[in-house]
């Protein structure tokens, strides 16, 4: 799952976790990188870093390895709240909203180390940012960044083809990815 912050993702992957679990399918799930990051003291939001980024991609995989183990059973879904690639898409925008000149080598050397993880996921959603809908969050965020992480988020899937469904904030369409979701990993766990 990967999208600009506020627009449902988490609530999104609670969904589909506990229709996976309705059907028996034991369940791990990631997240929490941006708090964790805040808390080793690293910067985050507009003031992401390549360290940080870095920080947030290596992080992301270490957690989305270490939620296959046994815990007491196999786990045979990992839902990943913020795949790797959600950390590039906020870097690229932290750069645009400073209003600074990206370093080449460094965006490529971000983008390498993220792209060593992205065969692995099988399915990937990307939420679209709705302007029309409140924030209902208690954060006070930058309307201006928020939308730039969106851009860059739906801009690096593109310029990667990086395979994903995009998720709207209309019922139905996030209806139709969390049943496409299901029934990905129904028909995996059960080959």
């Amino acid at each position: 799952m990967m999208g600009t912050h506020s627009t449902g993702k988490t609530t999104l992957l609670r969904r589909i976790e506990m229709e996976l679990r309705g059907h028996g399918i034991p369940v791990a799930r990631t997240g929490q990188l941006g708090k964790r990051a805040a808390l080793a003291g690293l910067p985050k939001m507009q003031h992401h870093t390549a360290a940080s980024t870095e920080w947030v991609i290596a992080q992301g995989i270490a957690d989305e390895i270490a939620a296959t183990r046994p815990n007491p059973e196999p786990i045979q879904v990992v839902l990943a709240d913020r795949a790797v690639w959600d950390a590039l898409a906020y870097f690229h925008a932290a750069e645009q909203w400073r209003q600074e000149t990206p370093d080449p080598l460094e965006r490529e050397r971000l983008r390498l180390l993220a792209s060593t993880q992205a065969p692995k996921y099988d399915v990937l959603l990307a939420t679209v940012l709705d302007e029309t809908l409140p924030v209902e969050n208690k954060h006070d965020y930058d309307a201006r960044y928020r939308a730039l992480v969106d851009h860059h988020t739906h801009v690096l899937l593109a310029e990667d083809e990086i395979p994903h469904h995009r998720v709207t904030s209309d019922p139905d369409n996030q209806a139709r990815a969390v049943e496409h979701a299901l029934q990905l990993c129904l028909n995996q766990t059960t080959a």
